[in-house]
């Protein structure tokens, strides 16, 4: 009987009919008094009983019938309930997100394009291709995080640097060529206050007819300037890097110690910013160029130090450690 109502007021007026002060039960509940006492006491416990259990069915129907009713004015509310009241928390960028996309900016601005690359790469691109031979200790498993794979198949790695998008850009290229590329690279480090064992680093490749090292050391300038504003002094420095000959280290003078020596630099009063160099014909030649035609330079830098120095921050694990405290003050 109850099942039969199909809208709210149907049910309240089968209700009415059956339980309302002139309902069918009503009347037949007094029509007790008419019995002998016996036959009325036990009939009026049955009618009682009955009167209960019909009040029960109509209630729990309302209340499906309530609940149906509000699930069909929540979904004409295009407002999402489970969102927190006005005011509004405002969410804020992570350091990094801010340093990284200030420093794609600046390449950007000065005509270099953005380009990426997979996070796990293969023995050729992160290593051969890069002018780095088998037995090069940056191959071993201590520096290396290779990935579990079936005996005599390829080996797969998580990329150790940025680099490899220098021979995925130039397989799918011409040259003359101007690109960056942006992204997180795995080493198997130490956690300290200037290492991580996931990091982020940010590569630049410039490929053209006579580059020089002096292009790259006005390329470095210019970024270094629009980085920075000149409040960082900064060297230059000859070093050795398999894919670049010949290779520079860039350093900045620490600024946390004023030159006496701090955890941050290792008491060496410089911090080591980047690497860069004129591109290894080795390392164009596995890109498809020419070296006879065609030269270039390379440079890449992590940004976690990157932000450090614009942050003034002396512990990289800060970046990590996800404590609101900490990340709130960032300007955004």
């Amino acid at each position: 009987m109850v099942s039969s109502a199909g809208t709210l007021a149907e049910l309240e007026a089968l209700k009415v009919q059956c339980l309302g002060r002139n309902g069918e039960l009503t009347g037949l509940l007094k029509l007790l008094k008419d019995f002998p006492i016996e036959e009325r006491r036990l009939l009026g416990q049955a009618g009682n009983a009955l009167k209960n259990e019909l009040t029960a069915m109509f209630d729990a129907k309302g209340e499906t019938f309530a609940a149906s009713a509000l699930a069909d004015e929540l979904n004409k509310i295009s407002a999402d309930l489970t969102l927190a009241p006005y005011p509004f928390p405002q969410g804020r960028l992570h350091p990094l997100t801010i340093a990284s996309r200030r420093m794609s900016a600046i390449l950007s601005s000065m005509g270099f394009a953005h380009a990426s690359g997979p996070q796990v790469e293969d023995e050729f691109h992160n290593f051969t291709a890069l002018n780095t031979p088998e037995y090069h200790p940056a191959r071993d498993s201590h520096d290396t995080l290779y990935v579990k794979t079936a005996p005599g198949a390829q080996k797969w790695l998580m990329r150790t640097h940025t680099s490899p998008m220098q021979i995925r850009y130039m397989e799918a290229n011409k040259p003359p060529l101007r690109v960056h590329a942006l992204g997180r690279v795995f080493r198997n480090d130490s956690m300290d206050a200037s290492h991580s064992p996931v990091f982020h680093q940010i590569e630049g490749l410039y490929v053209d007819k006579n580059v020089s090292m002096a292009d790259l050391k006005a390329t470095l300038a210019q970024f270094m300037s629009a980085l920075f504003g000149g409040r960082v002094e900064v060297r230059l420095r000859p070093s050795f890097f398999a894919f670049v000959e010949p290779g520079v280290e860039v350093d900045v003078r620490c600024p946390f110690c004023n030159g006496k020596g701090c955890s941050v630099c290792k008491y060496t009063c410089w911090i080591e910013l980047l690497g860069a160099g004129t591109v290894h014909h080795s390392v164009l030649r596995a890109g498809g160029i020419d070296p006879e035609q065609w030269s270039g330079f390379a440079f890449g830098m992590g940004v976690e130090r990157i932000a450090m120095l614009m942050y003034g921050i002396t512990d990289i694990r800060l970046f990590y450690e996800n404590d609101i405290r900490v990340l709130s003050q960032f300007p955004q």
